[in-house]
């Protein structure tokens, strides 16, 4: 199986327009709707880098750093982080835009890892990944540690 570029998969802009349906009663995005979004770019990103079909298995690392707000775009930006025999990490950065000020603030972080399925949905072989630039090095290599507190977690 070749290895595959990180940026062969990764997103740097994938928009989302917050509507009035999008806000709760503080009239912020609701955690839920940036989560769901979320679990489906990395999905996407997991299944480019895989070539198959991959399902979440852990989410961990939700940082919710602001709200995002009415008129405000949501940006999301990820990449494959680290893989393993069938299984990857993916990295979230969720970003709120407004276009009137042109102001941009990091509101969200998180790691999610998904398995590679085959065609009778058991876990399948992934490509690994090479990481290139040093943030690629950094973030390929903080993973292992974060995969190790997971399988830790599964210990108990």
């Amino acid at each position: 199986m070749d290895a595959k570029r990180i940026a062969d998969s990764s997103i740097d802009y994938y928009p989302y327009e917050i509507f009035p349906n999008d806000l709760n009663p503080n009239g912020t995005v609701f955690g839920g709707t940036v989560l769901q979004l979320m679990d489906r770019i990395a999905g996407g990103i997991a299944q480019r880098h895989a070539g198959k079909i991959c399902v979440t298995l852990f989410i961990d690392s939700v940082r919710f750093l602001a709200p995002g707000r009415q008129g405000e775009t949501l940006v999301f930006k990820g990449a494959v982080n680290r893989t393993w025999r069938t299984s990857l990490e993916v990295g979230i950065k969720v970003f709120a835009l407004n276009y009137r000020t042109g102001e941009s603030r990091h509101i969200l972080s998180a790691y999610l890892t998904f398995v590679a399925l085959d065609a009778e949905g058991k876990p399948d072989p992934v490509p690994p990944v090479i990481p290139k630039t040093p943030d690629e090095q950094r973030r390929f290599l903080d993973a292992e540690s974060r995969r190790e507190h997971r399988l830790s977690l599964g210990k108990k």
